[in-house]
């Protein structure tokens, strides 16, 4: 119900699903705990609805604070933003100024350095790598993997495939002849990720960004290599439910960075 994708809807039943998280927080009473939104939630009903999280978490103890990251600060290849939510048991308030002064600043991993090792076509999965690692990120991503998975392409209409041949690296519908930009009920439809930048947002399915060379969306295993999972992590069940796994994920590198600040609170 938070996201911009969806309604912004603020009576939307979705939104109270935090209130189960803050039941079990009530039940555990664990140390500190770090909840994870998309940044719309932030401003929802005039931010009635950040206090409300905020006010919930406090009455059970905590110290809370809050900051809207964004993963490629933290070597994600993926202009993700989130808001964060820290709270603290000990007294103790978390402090982000710290978190960010670490971040990898200057150290942005494109969309090439992250997937450009990955073959245009589908694998079988476990079948080993046509490249070796092009990048420091594809050899971090690539340790101790036997093989690739979950690279399976999506097959195009040839009028899809036609009509994103026509838009370059980087670009998106503006690129297209005039009778071809409103072929798609939502312009991002025909937006090409950017070779030399870091992604745009992964989703859970909608799946309309296309690769910066080849004339397809990306594979669960391209969409997984944006968010940071390595390739030993393979996804299991069908196609669809394996993107929703991914686009619904906190980027590992960014959880880590959280974690490891996180841990010198407790």
């Amino acid at each position: 119900g938070f996201s911009i994708s969806g309604k912004r809807d603020v009576a939307d039943p979705r939104n109270d699903l935090y209130k189960a998280f803050v039941k079990f927080v009530e039940v555990v009473s664990p140390k500190a705990f770090l909840l994870e939104n998309v940044p719309n939630l932030v401003s929802m009903d005039k931010g009635r609805v950040k206090a409300s999280i905020i006010k919930d978490f406090e009455e059970h103890g905590y110290t809370v604070v809050y900051a809207i990251l964004t993963a490629s600060d933290f070597g994600v290849p993926q202009n993700r933003k989130r808001v964060v939510f820290i709270g603290l048991k000990n007294g103790k308030e978390f402090a982000f100024s710290e978190l960010l002064n670490n971040k990898t600043l200057n150290t942005y991993v494109s969309v090439e350095d992250a997937i450009a090792d990955l073959p245009e076509d589908s694998v079988s999965d476990g079948q080993y790598y046509l490249s070796s690692p092009l990048s420091t990120y594809q050899q971090i991503m690539q340790k101790g993997s036997n093989g690739i998975y979950n690279h399976e392409i999506t097959l195009h209409s040839q009028q899809t495939v036609k009509i994103i041949a026509m838009v370059p690296d980087g670009g998106n519908y503006k690129d297209l002849p005039e009778e071809y930009r409103d072929t798609r009920k939502v312009h991002i439809a025909w937006t090409r990720l950017n070779s030399k930048k870091p992604g745009l947002t992964i989703d859970t399915g909608h799946r309309h960004h296309f690769h910066y060379k080849f004339n397809r969306i990306p594979t669960v295993r391209e969409c997984a290599r944006l968010q940071s999972f390595p390739d030993t992590f393979i996804f299991k069940g069908s196609k669809t439910s394996q993107y929703k796994q991914v686009g619904n994920a906190v980027p590992p590198l960014m959880a880590e960075a959280l974690g490891k600040e996180l841990l010198k609170y407790l």
